[in-house]
């Protein structure tokens, strides 16, 4: 299951006043993992940056005016979300401005079925308790001291780990950035092949055409996919 955590910074709060997108930031998850492919953008919004959002994201005149405008954008941005499922803290806010800007370029809106919103689960998760992305990281122990400024790629990083803990906890050893779970792998191998092997080994009531489509399923994720490293070969004595 691809699922792609999603952020924004934009110039004001509503499209309708002619505020626009700045920055864009995505995270793709595979099966609630990170598979170290992101998405990040900064875009010129032919317009001037009002101070208030400069405070917020750091974002300047100056720096954007040599981006690219969004119309330049939109295909590569929509070639890596696809048609899958989007993981927004506040997710109204986001879609609002995505659709607005995908209309003015004559694209195919997103529905607001299609976007998993954080904020909503964790509010009913967690009734009468702070829910910014900044609270989360609190209450969960999430490292986020380099977000002194907003950034849609950061947050969106950070935003895939609360995410995790919001629908049930990480697993141990696995982080959230590819390198950092590569390096934990040795640790989780030797959890599993220190565990009691069975006297015999129990048969397989798997049968070839659901073993043939473990197979293919596990070959789209990639070379370097956890099953690979900890998959049948390294689990079939426990």
């Amino acid at each position: 299951m691809r699922e792609i955590v999603l952020d924004t910074e934009t110039t004001g709060f509503e499209p309708q006043e002619g505020h626009r997108i700045v920055e864009i930031g995505a995270v793709e998850l595979w099966n609630h993992l990170a598979t170290g492919k992101t998405y990040h953008q900064y875009i010129n919004p032919e317009r001037g940056m009002p101070s208030d959002a400069f405070a917020v994201h750091g974002l300047g005149d100056e720096f954007l005016k040599e981006k690219p405008i969004f119309s330049k954008i939109v295909d590569d941005f929509l070639e890596f979300i696809g048609d899958d499922t989007l993981v927004i803290h506040n997710a109204k806010f986001d879609v609002k401005f995505l659709n607005a800007e995908l209309d003015w370029c004559r694209r195919p809106k997103i529905i607001s079925e299609r976007a998993i919103d954080t904020l909503q689960i964790a509010r009913r998760k967690f009734p009468g308790s702070p829910a910014s992305l900044d609270a989360l990281c609190r209450r969960f122990t999430i490292d986020n001291a380099s977000r002194t400024l907003h950034g849609a790629l950061l947050d969106s990083e950070i935003l895939a780990e609360v995410y995790l803990e919001l629908i049930g906890g990480r697993q141990p050893d696995f982080g959230l950035l590819h390198e950092a779970s590569l390096s934990q792998m040795p640790l989780i191998e030797k959890q599993f092949t220190t565990s009691g092997k069975r006297p015999r080994e129990l048969a397989s009531r798997l049968t070839p055409p659901e073993l043939k489509a473990h197979r293919d399923f596990v070959k789209k994720m990639g070379e370097e996919a956890i099953w690979n490293r900890v998959g049948p070969n390294k689990l079939n004595s426990i």
